[in-house]
């Protein structure tokens, strides 16, 4: 046979196996040898720990999430790092305290200088990419805008999402950026497209090591869903918005259903960590529904405004349980770099730790933080206000006094709450245990200094 005919050979070949692969086969796993897992990290906004529906006696129907969460380590006492959207994502990408990052409040618009992820801060994102990951964000970014401070300046290759909250005039008219370039939406719903755009992600970089960080709006305001999703929750006697809501909630499931199905056709499922987890508790603007009694909502650093679903799924590598150890949103890239086998570089100073053992069974090696803290107001920071610490079983709090812009310094007495035997935290024991709360106020104003300093290293913030 001669050179001709041997070329066209190959490029016959060739050219089937590249048919085969659009016409949506599934691809050639990856070899065992292959040593970096993917990593997807979801996020929702604004779901509450009772909205999923193994936990609220099938008030909401999440049958994914469920299903996800029984064949994951499931954290029963996980935190957010603050009970509003902008700080908890700067924290989880970057594992420290929000403050720290720069990132404090939440219109990107009116306070620029207050929601931009700080250029000397490192995401995960770009860890990974470090590492050879493809690192891409789909959904909510939220973590600054302009020039230097959107996603690709933060490590992260590709961008589908937005970064205002002014780019989601309602869920079916939107616009979004991709490959740098506005894309505007009128006849899709926004959470059906996200997670459509997730999928896509997925098989584009099947073959390689990928980092996807799933920012879902769902279900944050405008509340919104068709109205076939609506109906049936309205016809069980729901009042509409908790009607809305949990519609909001099942389209998003459907959406992770299917991702995970596409991770096992592709024959990449046990080659995927993937953790999800919400930003922060419940919106109270869209009305109270059912949340286990916790106290408080987002805005406030009560339990239900900072505690929020959390679970860690690796198939065949991490066997499912429940733990009840605090655990907080710093603790997430430092479990994802020991996961996927990477060490921390010597001079990234985490607030958060690796959950490591506690994720393999071997809880004696996780040395968890003996403290977590909280805090948040509008504008720079009144660390009087609205700030708590949890030590053990106890949580010291300095109460919430606005959600709007507070004028002055707090002069509320700090509140003590044992959760062990309160988790409502409804019965102050200030009065009871003066010593400890001399003690935990002491700590927290410790640490208010401390991020406080960090949060104004070096750069002015001209728009306070």
């Amino acid at each position: 046979m001669n050179d001709k005919w041997i070329l066209v050979l190959v490029l016959f070949f060739a050219s089937g196996l590249l048919l085969s692969h659009a016409a949506g086969e599934p691809p050639t796993p990856r070899s065992n040898t292959d040593s970096s897992p993917n990593v997807i990290l979801i996020l929702a906004d604004d779901m509450a720990l009772g909205d999923l529906s193994s936990l609220n006696g099938g008030r909401s129907r999440t049958p994914n999430l469920d299903r996800l969460k029984n064949e994951s380590v499931w954290f029963s006492q996980a935190y957010s790092a603050a009970p509003v959207c902008a700080p908890a994502r700067a924290s989880i990408l970057t594992g420290r305290y929000p403050h720290r990052t720069g990132v404090v409040t939440l219109n990107q618009l009116t306070y620029p200088s207050l929601t931009r992820l700080r250029r000397d801060e490192t995401t995960i994102a770009e860890l990974l990419r470090d590492h050879g990951y493809t690192t891409g964000l789909i959904g909510k970014w939220h973590c600054g805008n302009g020039q230097g401070h959107e996603p690709t300046d933060h490590g992260f290759d590709e961008f589908e999402g937005f970064l205002n909250h002014t780019d989601v005039r309602h869920y079916n008219d939107y616009r979004l950026q991709v490959a740098g370039q506005t894309v505007a939406a009128k006849d899709q719903y926004l959470t059906t497209d996200l997670s459509a755009r997730a999928l896509e992600y997925v098989r584009r970089h099947r073959d390689e090591p990928f980092f996807l960080h799933l920012a879902h709006y769902a279900p944050h305001r405008p509340i919104e869903a068709p109205a076939e999703w609506i109906e049936p929750y309205v016809q069980r006697g729901l009042d509409e918005q908790t009607a809305t809501v949990y519609a909001m909630i099942e389209i998003m499931d459907q959406g992770i259903g299917e991702l995970l199905a596409e991770l096992d056709r592709l024959g990449i499922r046990e080659r995927t960590i993937v953790v999800f987890a919400s930003d922060n508790g419940p919106d109270p603007i869209v009305g109270r529904r059912f949340n286990h009694d916790l106290r408080g909502t987002k805005y406030t650093v009560y339990d239900g405004g900072v505690r929020v679903p959390f679970l860690v799924n690796w198939p065949g590598k991490l066997t499912p349980k429940q733990r009840s150890e605090t655990v907080h949103f710093t603790d997430v890239l430092p479990t994802l770099m020991e996961l996927c086998g990477f060490d921390l570089p010597e001079t990234l100073e985490l607030d958060g730790v690796s959950l490591m053992g506690l994720l393999t069974g071997k809880a004696g090696d996780t040395e968890l933080p003996e403290q977590r803290f909280w805090q948040w107001n509008r504008t720079r920071p009144r660390y009087s206000h609205n700030a708590a610490i949890r030590e053990g079983d106890w949580k010291l709090v300095r109460p919430f006094v606005t959600r709007n812009v507070p004028k002055n310094d707090s002069t509320l007495p700090p509140a003590l709450y044992d959760l062990s035997s309160d988790p409502s935290e409804s019965r102050d024991l200030a009065g009871e245990h003066p010593e400890r709360v001399q003690r935990m106020n002491q700590s927290l104003e410790s640490w208010t200094q401390a991020v406080e300093r960090d949060r104004k290293r070096g750069e002015a913030t001209a728009d306070e």
